[in-house]
């Protein structure tokens, strides 16, 4: 009964970082703010003003998820502490695995929740656009962007996040030379902003018949999803507009009329395309948001007042400047540069096992202690 008496202990001790992850939750308020929007709902007229209505929708829902995985976690605390309570009353100490594991668990879930409120910026509840580009290296490099893109589409399954391909170019021979796909979800770029950067490969490559270790690169750039009612002035004489016929990873689903879209962006040198939807006009609107999306990211990164401020092409992804290094030979590590984090596990790495790095960025972030 020792076991127990002390599971109970550990787990009664929970409920006070509970009440705090409540207040910095704001549960309290957002439980205020549903009761308000809900009673604006219900008014006359409500539904008129298309625009609005979609804007207050979609807080509303926000609010609920948070609201509903914070009740979750501290009901699942409860549970724990009264199977335990039982268990103890019983004299049945035949639960003390299940017990552990459930405790595990609700921990586990519990430091992801205390991380999710290290997101603090200004868009970090948005949804993220990510982007793929091989490095220099023909085949080698194309493959190894097309395992990075496997990876991040298996993290985000694993999160519940839906995933739309937004533009997809084929390599050469194997693998792809670039990507962009919308990962949508409460937070999703305040997790995903760690991952931008240089990604290096070290392995025996599958296309070199004599067996050589080859190192390859290639780069993430990752973007918030900006909401349209955001102002961003990108003038019509800026953008050069190029018009291509659809190819790659769509399938049937992709228009193979000369319907997809590419963007340029004259005073910066930016480029975006976009290919996966069924209209040329559609295509461009898809690419329009990634550039807005862009030119703000650069704007809060590079903390510049105004858009405008930003000249000539972007080389924040130089091939000197890795943030994270896969060796599959001669062992096996991940290893990420910034923050010293580890895995030992490359396949599940692959497999879309990342939270271990991006929650080591997120507290070095915090606490400032991440390597440049």
């Amino acid at each position: 009964m020792i076991i127990l008496d002390e599971l109970r202990v550990e787990m009664v001790g929970y409920r006070k970082e509970v009440e705090e992850l409540a207040d910095v939750l704001n549960i309290k308020a957002a439980k205020e703010r549903v009761a308000e929007l809900n009673e604006e709902t219900a008014r006359d007229g409500f539904w008129d003003d298309l625009e609005n209505s979609q804007k207050v929708l979609q807080e509303t829902k926000s609010l609920e998820r948070k609201i509903e995985k914070f009740n979750k976690l501290s009901d699942n605390l409860e549970d724990i502490i009264t199977l335990i309570e039982l268990s103890i009353e019983e004299d049945d100490e035949s639960s003390v695995d299940e017990i552990k594991s459930e405790s595990d668990a609700f921990k586990a879930k519990l430091e992801e929740e205390k991380l999710s409120t290290l997101l603090t910026g200004e868009y970090d509840n948005s949804n993220a656009i990510l982007t793929f580009h091989a490095g220099a290296g023909g085949t080698e490099a194309q493959d190894w962007a097309e395992m990075l893109y496997r990876m991040y589409n298996h993290w985000a399954e694993r999160h519940e996040y839906k995933v739309e391909l937004l533009d997809y170019l084929d390599g050469d021979d194997a693998g792809l030379k670039s990507a962009s796909i919308l990962i949508e979800g409460d937070n999703a770029y305040g997790y995903m902003k760690s991952e931008s950067g240089v990604h290096r490969l070290v392995r025996v490559s599958p296309f070199d018949a004599s067996g050589r270790r080859h190192t390859s690169f290639a780069a993430l750039e990752v973007m918030p999803e900006i909401d349209d009612s955001i102002e961003v002035e990108i003038r019509d004489e800026d953008i050069e507009m190029e018009v291509y016929r659809s190819s790659g990873a769509g399938g049937q689903k992709v228009n193979k009329t000369s319907s997809a879209v590419r963007l340029i962006h004259k005073p910066t040198g930016i480029v975006v395309s976009c290919q996966t939807q069924r209209s040329q006009y559609q295509n461009k609107d898809y690419a329009m948001k990634m550039l807005r999306s862009k030119l703000i990211e650069i704007k809060e990164r590079e903390h510049l007042e105004k858009i405008e401020d930003i000249k000539g092409v972007q080389n924040q992804i130089a091939w000197g400047s890795q943030i994270r290094s896969y060796v599959f030979m001669p062992y096996t590590l991940v290893k990420d540069h910034r923050t010293g984090f580890e895995n030992g596990n490359i396949q599940a790495v692959m497999d879309g096992d990342l939270d271990g790095f991006i929650n080591a960025y997120l507290k070095s972030l915090s606490h400032g202690t991440l390597q440049k």
